[in-house]
């Protein structure tokens, strides 16, 4: 059963980079109770992320670059480690984590494997995240990656066992890759 809602107030607060709307809503509850709600809507986009592995090297591909909102929030360098990742734009979510593997790290990905798509922050983001994985090798390795125009990304290769030791200690805090990892763990593609 679909929530009942009425639109009260859309209101666009900017469009300076992404759109971001005020909603004021009545939304009718299971007991026939409307309850207002007002609330601001981030809407970025749709996004993909990747998973790079190697089984014979148990070993994962990751990106580290800075992140304004974690520097806002306390992150003292602003830098974050992640998977692979970027947004939709008119592509669609595999050509575009195609693009994004060979911009970021360099790795011209053969067969990439739809995992799942998750809204990662649902409380006021629009975004959805497909997510995939692939398995890397050297002869995949096109250039050194580091993103394209106005990024500037470090590429790591990283050892399983060492990755998943920098989630349990904070190093790695991003919700796509914790996800990712803990996938290629439960599917046996990696070891600790």
């Amino acid at each position: 059963m679909s929530a009942k809602i009425d639109i009260i107030k859309n209101k666009i607060l900017s469009e300076n980079w992404f759109v971001l709307r005020n909603f004021t809503y009545d939304l009718t509850a299971k007991d026939g109770a409307v309850i207002r709600h007002k609330r601001e809507v981030y809407d970025r986009g749709n996004g993909a992320t990747i998973l790079l592995y190697n089984r014979e090297k148990n070993s994962v591909v990751l990106t580290r670059q800075f992140r304004i909102a974690t520097w806002v929030n306390g992150n003292p360098d602003g830098m974050l480690i992640e998977t692979c990742a970027g947004l939709l734009d008119n592509d669609s979510p595999e050509d575009c984590i195609r693009k994004e593997a060979i911009e970021e790290t360099g790795y011209a990905v053969g067969e990439v494997e739809k995992l799942f798509e998750l809204f990662m922050s649902p409380g006021g983001v629009t975004e959805v995240v497909h997510f995939f994985a692939a398995e890397y090798s050297e002869s995949q390795r096109d250039n050194a990656g580091g993103g394209v125009e106005d990024e500037d990304i470090d590429v790591m290769e990283i050892p399983f066992p060492d990755a998943w030791a920098m989630i349990k200690d904070g190093r790695i805090k991003d919700g796509k890759t914790v996800t990712l990892l803990q996938h290629a763990l439960i599917a046996g593609w990696l070891h600790l």
